[in-house]
Order: C-alpha cells, then structure tokens, then sequence
C-alpha cells in the first residue's frame, strides 16, 4: 500500500495514505454489515419462529432499499460532502442493528434492513468521491483496488466473526456488538482527520447541476455494464457449488475447494488489477480480454465434465481475471464524470449491481428449477459477452467525443 502512495511531497503522501486507510475501512465495514444477517439466520429463525422465506424478505427489503437510493445518496454526496453522509451512514446502519439487538421482534427485523439498506447505499458514493479528490491520479487505479479488497475482506471474515460472537455474547449481543462497529468506525474516521470533497468544487456541480444532467449516454451504459458484470459472476458465487455437484457429479468438497478458489482468487486479483490500471488507459479493453477469457473458461466448464483438479485450476483463473477487471471498471465510471460529480456518478452505476442481485437469484434459482445446472455456466457465458461488447463500447464513446 506505501508504494501506491509514496509521492513527495511526504506531508501529502501521508494523508494521502490516510485518507485510503480510512475509506478502506468504512468499506471493510459496509460488506461486514451484508453479511450479518445471513450469518445469524439459524438464530433469527428459532427465535422469530419464521421460515427462511419471511427471512430472505429481508434481505429482499435490504438489496431494494439500497438500490433505490444509491443514485439520491449520491446527489447528497456531491452537494452536501461525501465525509458527512459516509459518516452519517456508518453511525445509522450500525444503529440498526444495535436496536434490532435490543428489541428482537420480525416487523423490527425489516425496519432494520430497510435502515441497513439506506446506510449501505452512501459507501460506493462517499468513498469514490473522496478517493477522487484526494488520491494521485498516477496510483488511483491502486487505491481503487486496496479499496475493493477492503470491502472483500470483511465480507470474507464475517462469518468467522459472527460465528464467535454468537458463541461468547448470544445472539443479541452478537447484533449489538457488530453494531457498535459502525460508530466507533465514524468516530475513527472523525479522529484520523478523513478529509472531504472540495467545497469549491460541489459548489461548481451544484452551479452546473441545471444545465449538465448526470444521466449521460455513458453513464448510462456503465449502469448496464455493471448490472452484466454482476449477472456473469452472482450464478457462479451463489448457485456454482449445486450446479456442479447436481450436474457434473462433483463431490461437495470439490465444489467448494473449487468456489473457494474463485472468490479468493478475486481478491487477489483485484489489487493486481490496480497496478494494470495505473499502467494503461485502456480500461475498458482491459474489462474486455479478462471477460473474453473468462466467457472461454466457463464455456468450457459448462460444457466438459473435468477432472478436479484441472477444474480448481480453471475457476481460480477464471476469478484471478475476474478481480482484474474491478479497478478498471471503477476508472471508467471515474472517467465518465463530469467534475464534482462523482458521488452521483457512482451512486448511479452501483444501482446496477442491485438489481443484478434482485434478478439473478431469480434467474439462476429457475435454472436450477429447470434441472439445467450446466447453464449456470452457460447463462454467465452469454453475460460475459454481453459485457465485453458493451465495455468496449463505452470506452469508444468518450473518445469520439474529442
């Protein structure tokens, strides 16, 4: 992490390298928090007396309420300050959860998660337009990828954490212990000093916002982009493991040594990605290559039945390449932002993702329905080309614009 920030003079690098720090905190807490409910299921089904459908509605409420307001959270970020609303979001989603621990009761389970998913949608805005502002534009590829691994990160130890918690404190202090995470992380942000976007700058995007719509072509299509970027990759991270045991004959253990190997592969992959987009302006060509592998990799695996260990080998590539693609992504949304208006940029895409995770569940749980597990993978394929073709149209737009 030094070297992405080590420019002189050190006064700046040094903040430069705190204010990373910070926001890969805060995003380390955001996919922490995605991950409590599903974590403390077994516990809110005994205690609730519900069945894992009333349960999943609240997931359902969550993914809905954070889709719908990435894009007004990110119109507040770039008027009011991306330091206030990201602060603001921690201290309230951890309070959702502080007082779902306090008083445990299912109506008091939504209002939790419909409040978890307003808190969720400030990170993409808040954290992007502060990396924007402040990060060398020579490493901003780099501290889009530290970022990234941060969020993974938290998703990737919540359930060891839960897990102990439930074991030491119960369930509802579990739920009151992660809570306190969000505002002690506000009050961290506040003490290290994590600065805000430029005031003169939101005061030039207010002064434009009626002549200038964010709503660009561009814009536009990389919302689209990254709905397909989650459709080809949600299949696999979530029905990937039941397809090849139901379809391929593959043995549980297999499967998740195998699934295992893709999602931490991405991870790694990701910061080698910001190191690629550091070196090339290319990004949407770069999205490209990964996905055109990729499409090959799965097409493959749809298709033949492999051995097991050529199979870990194909779906660790296959989610190395996907982690590539991550820093490059988030440059051309930075890229495609008129001046101050990052915050709303982000906000607008990221409601993309969202509603790939309301269809894809969908989606790929009919396939499964169907008794078609090979088109997990196939369905992905089609996804993967989708997303090739539309990443190199949307690079093609902002240069024949010059």
């Amino acid at each position: 992490m030094v070297d992405v920030l080590a420019a002189p003079p050190q006064a700046k690098s040094d903040s430069a390298l705190r204010t990373l720090t910070g926001i890969s905190i805060a995003h380390w807490v955001s996919h922490f928090y995605i991950f409590v409910f599903p974590m403390l299921f077994p516990f809110l089904k005994e205690r609730l007396g519900v069945g894992y459908i009333e349960l999943g509605f609240a997931l359902t409420m969550f993914g809905l309420v954070s889709g719908l307001t990435q894009a007004p959270i990110g119109y507040l970020t770039d008027h009011f300050g991306a330091r206030k609303v990201l602060l603001i979001g921690l201290a309230v989603g951890g309070l959702a959860l502080i007082g779902l621990g306090l008083h445990l009761s299912y109506p008091a389970l939504i209002v939790s998660a419909i409040v978890l998913g307003l808190a969720n949608s400030v990170y993409h805005p808040a954290d992007y337009a502060i990396l924007s502002a402040h990060m060398d534009n020579a490493r901003m590829g780099r501290a889009f990828s530290v970022h990234t691994f941060a969020g993974f990160l938290g998703g990737a130890v919540a359930p060891a954490i839960m897990l102990a918690l439930v074991a030491t404190v119960g369930g509802l202090g579990a739920l009151i212990v992660a809570g306190a995470i969000g505002p002690l992380v506000a009050l961290l942000l506040i003490a290290m000093g994590l600065p805000d976007t430029d005031v003169a700058e939101r005061k030039a995007a207010g002064a434009e916002g009626s002549q200038q719509s964010i709503l660009t072509p561009a814009i536009m299509m990389l919302t689209i982009f990254f709905m397909l970027l989650g459709l080809s990759n949600a299949g696999i991270s979530n029905f990937g493991i039941v397809a090849l045991m139901s379809g391929y004959g593959v043995d549980m253990a297999t499967a998740n040594v195998a699934l295992t190997a893709f999602l931490g592969a991405g991870a790694l992959g990701v910061l080698a990605g910001g190191f690629l987009a550091d070196r090339t302006h290319r990004h949407g060509q770069v999205a490209a290559l990964a996905f055109v592998i990729n499409a090959v990799i799965m097409l493959v695996i749809a298709l033949v039945a492999l051995p097991s260990l050529l199979l870990t080998v194909l779906m660790t590539t296959a989610g190395f390449l996907g982690g590539v693609i991550t820093p490059s992504r988030d440059m051309l949304v930075r890229n495609a932002a008129p001046p101050g208006a990052a915050g709303r940029a982000f906000g607008i895409v990221s409601t993309g993702f969202n509603f790939s995770g309301i269809l894809a569940p969908l989606l790929f749980g009919w396939i499964m329905d169907q008794h078609m597990p090979h088109w997990v993978f196939g369905a992905s394929v089609v996804f993967m080309v989708m997303t090739v073709l539309l990443a190199l149209v949307t690079e093609r737009k902002p240069v024949e614009a010059t």
